[in-house]
């Protein structure tokens, strides 16, 4: 299942990094994909595999569903229709076995117990089971009330629905979440960089980018990466990818900084100054089949942390 579903993330970075980023971010900006049932958004990988599915079938919706969902609300999921592939976690009783917990110790691709591809050997009981979720866009679906997509959003958070910024702007929505986080950001220098000894982020002068929403994509990619900075979010991939750790870490910030984008609405943004990242990126999937997992769940956690510290609405203070 694992090896399923990192083969998939791979042919879409194969097509090229700006080509995955382009399309995530298109994706992104309509807002994050949602179960029709319950109304929560997806996470993780399935966010990926779900975004790209509705740009290549051309879906309207970002609602989706089981097939048992569809026939519990009242739908038929429509003849011919093909289901996208899914990861679904549980976690069961019991703990890996030996082998198991050397191999994902090893970063050969764990089997189980793992908190989805973070590593086996942790302090949790259980083992974390990953299963196949077959799921279907609400445009696959025939004989469903009408309302059910206004309850599903009702339900969902507020950043989950599409272009957060619109209203307001692409800029400006992505200018102040970072002023919310309240980080470091100085410029003048020849590229961008998080420089984590100095805890600061480092920019060319604005008049240096393309434009505005150039500077604001990039401004966004490091601040993915100052999140994970050991007074934050504290993420350390050293232990299990030794060398391969920095390339992995931006392959967090890449994913990361696409969420931001997307909800900010800089749908033709151009992140600045990153290039020659792929083959080290597709080189770690192809060796660890849970690496995918891993960089997604800490690319969500990252783009929580950012959204939650955003300067509130003005009638949020009155």
């Amino acid at each position: 299942m694992r090896q399923a579903v990192t083969d998939r993330i791979i042919a879409m970075l194969a097509q090229g990094g700006h080509v995955a980023r382009a399309r995530w971010v298109a994706a992104a900006s309509r807002g994050f994909p949602r179960n029709l049932h319950t109304g929560r958004c997806y996470r993780g990988a399935n966010v990926l595999l779900l975004w790209d599915e509705a740009i290549a079938q051309g879906h309207a919706t970002n609602f989706w569903m089981t097939y048992r969902q569809a026939a519990m609300l009242g739908g038929q999921v429509r003849r011919g229709a093909r289901g996208v592939m899914c990861a679904h976690f549980d976690r069961v009783p019991g703990r890996p076995a030996r082998d198991e917990a050397q191999a994902g110790a090893a970063g050969k691709g764990a089997l189980c117990g793992v908190d989805e591809g973070e590593g086996l050997g942790s302090a949790r009981v259980g083992v974390l089971r990953c299963r196949p979720l077959w799921l279907f866009n609400l445009a696959q679906v025939d004989g469903l009330p009408d309302d059910l997509g206004m309850a599903a959003c009702e339900g969902a958070p507020a950043w989950a629905g599409p272009m957060a910024g619109e209203g307001r702007g692409a800029v400006e929505t992505a200018l102040r979440l970072v002023v919310g986080c309240d980080a470091v950001v100085r410029h003048g220098f020849g590229v961008a960089s998080y420089v984590p000894v100095r805890d600061e982020i480092r920019l060319p002068l604005p008049k240096r980018f393309a434009s505005a929403e150039n500077y604001c994509a990039t401004l966004l990619h490091e601040l993915v990466h100052w999140t994970g900075h050991p007074a934050r979010l504290h993420r350390a991939f050293g232990p299990r990818f030794g060398d391969a750790a920095p390339a992995f870490e931006a392959l967090v910030a890449e994913l990361g900084s696409a969420f931001l984008m997307g909800h900010c609405g800089l749908v033709q943004a151009t992140i600045e100054g990153h290039t020659g990242r792929l083959e080290a990126w597709l080189q770690l999937l192809r060796h660890d089949r849970s690496a995918i997992f891993t960089a997604a769940r800490h690319a969500s956690d990252a783009f929580d942390w950012i959204l939650a510290r955003g300067l509130p609405e003005v009638e949020d203070l009155l």
